[in-house]
């Protein structure tokens, strides 16, 4: 209950500053994001009841079905308003396949190393170059359909968050990061577009944008609204720069700068509160599970959030790249909502069912 309460008072915290961006409750996207929250908290309870095991147990059955949900956006893909080819609809609804996978990715990932570990042969070349490869699925799928980078990213840092506390040994990291190193060069000219590679070195190389004009608008705008905010704010529905629409994608992407303008330092310090409490009991809660794959599968789930939490904050204060990530819980998106709220329900599924000893692997 202390998980799903931070949860609710997350999401109606930001259900307050998306009305404010859309200058009103009456909003539709407020709408959708109340409607969001009532959906979400429903499969958080639900999910809560499913032992993790039985999910984990499905690892290939989550793999085909997740590859499959991503293929999809080479048929039916529309693009949002950064341009990625990121989603489907339903009339008027929209689902950002990417966004609903990292849920069964991190599933399988850590299903996949508490297997290896209890065999003792997590670091073995097969299985690392294994695990990896289900990685490659996922994260070129995701780049092939939609050009989502931000989206993708967030892949690499689960990825690596749970082969790190799986154990997986420091050589198998060294040698990745010579392999990134040697491939980087062909990555960075052959798979990266001009703009993605002006939004990646903006926030440190003032010659990409003198002007301001151009790919470091919204990052620019956003330090002067949470500038503007000092250390109590405006007011709610008083921000001048939130108000008058000047940040695009205020309401996603940058929804912390209006509660920079609007409530200050305060207001974003009750968000990064909020957000801590949130990954910190998700640690708590796979340490306590006395067991490999509840702890794993717990502190991958909190692993997208501190990702998400550290890229947004930074891309709103102009101390990382703009890549399209939203703030989680806080922003407006559907599908951003109920993965976040079923990513938790398995965590909450987690701490309802520790393991009696005799099946503990840790």
């Amino acid at each position: 209950m202390f998980l799903l309460a931070l949860c609710v008072v997350s999401t109606v915290y930001g259900i307050a500053l998306i009305s404010s961006v859309e200058h009103g409750v009456g909003s539709r996207i407020v709408t959708v994001q109340i409607i969001a929250l009532i959906m979400g908290v429903v499969i958080y309870v639900l999910l809560s009841l499913i032992d993790i095991d039985i999910i984990a147990d499905k690892s290939k059955l989550l793999v085909i079905l997740s590859a499959a949900f991503i293929c999809t956006l080479f048929i039916w893909g529309e693009a949002g308003d950064t341009g990625n080819k990121a989603w489907l609809r339903f009339g008027g609804i929209g689902v950002q396949p990417a966004e609903v996978v990292k849920v069964p990715f991190t599933v399988v990932i850590a299903h996949m190393i508490a297997e290896y570990k209890a065999r003792r042969s997590l670091n073995s070349p097969l299985a690392v170059l294994q695990i990896v490869a289900v990685f490659g699925l996922f994260f070129g799928l995701i780049l092939l359909a939609s050009d989502d980078l931000g989206s993708a990213l967030v892949y690499v840092f689960i990825l690596l968050s749970i082969m790190f506390v799986g154990g997986v040994r420091l050589r198998w990291f060294l040698f990745g990061a010579a392999a990134l190193a040697a491939s980087g060069p062909f990555i960075w000219n052959n798979l990266l577009n001009e703009r993605q590679r002006a939004r990646i070195l903006a926030p440190y190389d003032p010659s990409i944008d003198p002007t301001g004009l151009d790919v470091t608008w919204q990052a620019g705008q956003s330090k002067l609204a949470i500038a503007a905010g000092g250390f109590s704010g405006q007011g709610l529905y008083n921000g001048k720069l939130t108000q008058e629409g000047i940040i695009p994608h205020q309401q996603t992407d940058f929804i912390f700068s209006a509660a920079g303008e609007e409530l200050g330092f305060i207001g974003c310090f009750i968000i990064i509160l909020l957000l801590t409490a949130v990954i910190a009991r998700c640690a708590y809660v796979g340490v306590k599970s006395n067991n490999t794959l509840g702890l794993l599968v717990c502190l991958g789930l909190a692993s997208i959030i501190l990702f998400q939490t550290l890229e947004n904050i930074g891309m709103c204060l102009g101390l990382a790249p703009v890549v399209g990530l939203t703030l989680p819980f806080f922003s407006y998106g559907g599908s951003s909502i109920i993965t976040a709220f079923a990513a938790m329900g398995i965590v909450s599924g987690i701490k309802m069912r520790p393991k009696p000893v005799r099946f503990r692997t840790m």
